[in-house]
């Protein structure tokens, strides 16, 4: 297990270390994933941990969380620092509500709470005014310990988090009856509220929309304790941190930048160690060249010459003992992707006429327009639960719409990479999968797997035992070699390391038909899409432009309409009369959030009046007003949530 120690080092001032890696090994099934690796963490960085998908990231978070030991070296933490880790999210009661379970993020606090409700009720029905009194010392105690932890800001700090990570559906749901991924947003979010030391977190961003992913980047960057993050989002690497440690052959590496510097540095490094080794090359040459030199000449001596042999004796040892550099890899192997298009499709390739389309009632987007001609490279984006995967299907006609026209156009032969590749049962081999849907020989087929890293035995793994990585290459490689003029891809970039994004990037690039996806990955809209659909609001907005372009004229276009609708509202505004607190709830969240700030602070100053009042009577109205002014607190609460 892990041991706690304390270290500083000084440069330019103190500097302290809350965590510390030293000589670390570790093995799997008599394979090292890493040896002797040591780097520090201190306080406050914001570090990304990069390496290709099998390096051994996951691995290494895991030792630093606790969940794994070291087989060989020690990691230190600085004394009584509380480690976060999102790992198996546990069981929670079938009632328990998603609520319930980010509210356990502040059980100390929870506790006070009741603690504090117990003595409320005793006060109010005390008669004895010295045990009053004792009641009300101790209860002021408790109230100064709840305010100064923060127990008045709990909700508040709920609040942001649930609209942050955009999980406000699911807040009043039984959190067992979430899917896998809601369960590891809402997740996220707890350990989020429980803002630990150290926070660690394994691909955050894969089961968030874009919004909140661009959210978490902002949080994480404001972040009072340190991160530890791994991720393949470029642009989030990038928004959040300021180290960057490189897990690559089973050594780490580290660089004191962000994202782009670290590309930028490591490729310079490379070419270093690249001419380091050519010159050592060079060097050894003319060594080995000179010690065959002195050795020829001495034996063409006669008698043979035994000062030229010791002189090439001795070069012989001096090149014995030279440290030998490893030739760096300047081109790793990857991904073999060339995307050729079939004849070309028509002009118009995909056409949406006045689409709407509902679920159970609930109504997605409406009066939908879209028009796709022929290489137009489009990208539908918003909020997770506002229909992209929906639109994906309609244009597939796996699903059909309420009201309106899908067309497609003549001669488009689409091709469609989904978010599930393959199901997880079943016991057909790669290879078989492979073949199912590209009709070539196993000669062949074993040929074409190899250029998309599936070498020799690999073939014949079972597609269930594969990681999504893995599955992604594989759906690719059918697609490659499939008669299409469209591409349909729905977040493509999931589960694919920083190298094969880039792969795919460029095979895109060079791919001649016409492109439509679904995605959340900033680098990959911004290098590949020049037209985005956002869907917002039951409405979809088409930008001409890639997201950033498109991600400004939205935040325009929400600008006015807020505008418009306050305009609206003056006009059509009457004075109103004065009513019960209880009834006076406005349904404008921010008025909403107005009126429980108020409400919050009118029982804080109830709460100072108790611990100066004296008298009995005048002590158990306050304490029913305060009951009053709660009770509207939590209806206030639940408006704002539903």
């Amino acid at each position: 297990m892990s041991s706690h120690g304390f270290f500083v080092s000084i440069k330019g001032g103190i500097d302290v270390i809350i965590c510390s890696v030293n000589k670390v090994a570790k093995m799997y099934g008599g394979n090292s994933i890493f040896e002797n690796i040591s780097f520090e963490i201190k306080e406050k960085e914001r570090v990304g941990l990069v390496g290709r998908n099998g390096s051994g990231k996951t691995t290494l978070i895991r030792l630093l969380a606790g969940e794994e030991t070291p087989d060989t070296g020690e990691i230190h933490f600085k004394k009584d620092a509380a480690v976060g880790y999102l790992t198996q999210i546990p069981d929670y009661h079938n009632s328990t509500s998603t609520k319930e379970v980010l509210r356990s993020a502040f059980s100390p606090l929870l506790q006070m709470e009741e603690k504090m409700k117990q003595l409320e009720a005793e006060m109010s029905v005390e008669t004895d005014s010295n045990k009053l009194q004792k009641l009300m010392g101790e209860y002021g105690d408790l109230q100064d310990q709840y305010a100064i932890n923060g127990g008045y800001e709990m909700e508040s700090n709920i609040e942001k988090i649930v609209h942050g990570l955009n999980i406000q559906r699911l807040i009043n749901h039984p959190f067992s009856q979430l899917s896998g991924g809601e369960k590891t947003k809402v997740g996220l979010g707890l350990m989020l509220l429980k803002q630990p030391d150290l926070l660690l977190l394994d691909e955050p961003t894969n089961h968030l929309d874009l919004m909140a992913v661009e959210w978490l980047g902002n949080f994480l960057r404001d972040y009072s304790g340190t991160v530890l993050v791994i991720s393949h989002d470029r642009y989030f690497l990038d928004e959040v941190v300021n180290k960057v440690i490189d897990l690559e052959d089973g050594e780490v590496t580290t660089y004191h930048t962000n994202f782009t510097g670290f590309v930028k540095e490591k490729e310079e490094k490379l070419l270093r160690e690249f001419q380091a080794y050519e010159e050592q090359q060079k060097k050894i040459k003319k060594m080995k060249e000179a010690i065959k030199r002195l050795r020829d000449w001495a034996n063409r001596a006669t008698p043979p010459n035994a000062d030229l042999h010791r002189r090439a004796r001795n070069m012989e040892r001096a090149l014995e003992r030279m440290e030998k550099l490893n030739r760096p890899i300047l081109n790793r192997t990857k991904m073999n992707l060339e995307m050729e298009s079939t004849e070309r499709s028509g002009n118009d390739v995909i056409m949406l006429k006045d689409v709407s389309k509902s679920f159970e009632d609930k109504l997605l987007f409406e009066g939908v327009n879209m028009h796709i001609t022929y290489q137009n490279r489009a990208a539908i984006i918003g909020e997770n639960g506002t229909g992209k995967s929906t639109l994906l299907k309609l244009v597939l006609q796996q699903l059909f719409p309420d009201k309106g026209e899908v067309r497609i156009g003549s001669n488009v032969k689409i091709g469609y990479l989904s978010q599930n590749i393959f199901s997880t049962d079943g016991d057909e081999t790669v290879l078989e999968t492979f073949r199912d849907v590209v009709k070539v020989t196993e000669g062949e087929a074993r040929h074409i797997l190899a250029r998309f890293m599936f070498y020799g035995h690999m073939v014949f793994q079972k597609v269930a035992q594969l990681s999504g990585g893995e599955r992604m290459r594989l759906r690719l490689a059918q697609l490659m070699y499939q008669d299409i003029n469209l591409l349909i891809l729905d977040e493509p970039t999931n589960h694919l390391d920083i190298e094969s994004r880039e792969v795919l990037e460029e095979a895109l690039e060079d791919f001649q038909g016409s492109l439509l996806t679904v995605s959340h990955d900033r680098y990959f809209l911004n290098k590949l899409f020049d037209k985005i659909y956002w869907i917002e609001a039951k409405q979809v907005h088409c930008f001409e432009g890639n997201y950033t372009w498109a991600k400004e004229k939205m935040t325009k276009l929400r600008e006015s309409t807020l505008q418009l609708s306050l305009e609206k509202k003056k006009e059509v505004e009457v004075p109103r009369q004065q009513k019960e607190p209880i009834k006076d709830i406005q349904t404008d969240n921010e008025s909403l959030e107005e009126d429980l700030g108020m409400l919050e602070e009118k029982i804080v100053e109830l709460d100072k009046k108790l611990l100066e009042v004296d008298d009995l009577e005048l002590l158990q109205e306050l304490y029913k007003e305060k009951e009053v002014l709660e009770n509207e607190w939590e209806v206030l609460c639940d408006q704002l949530e539903n």
